[in-house]
């Protein structure tokens, strides 16, 4: 049961991204640190271009 929680773990740091990138990307794109974390955690990535499209993407819904 513990293997299965850590490797769920990791995955998920993996996709929430390092600060550096998610301030870069926040301050890129004018929005709040938080919006780029949303993106990254519905988009299950933390690619920058696939991150961008996403919150383009919230923006244009706006």
């Amino acid at each position: 049961m513990t293997e299965i929680a850590s490797k769920s773990d990791k995955t998920l740091g993996a996709a929430v991204g390092t600060p550096e990138e998610v301030a870069y990307l926040a301050k890129r794109l004018r929005v709040s640190p938080a919006i780029i974390q949303e993106a990254i955690r519905r988009i299950g990535s933390a690619e920058r271009a696939a991150v961008e499209r996403e919150v383009r993407k919230g923006l244009m819904r706006r």
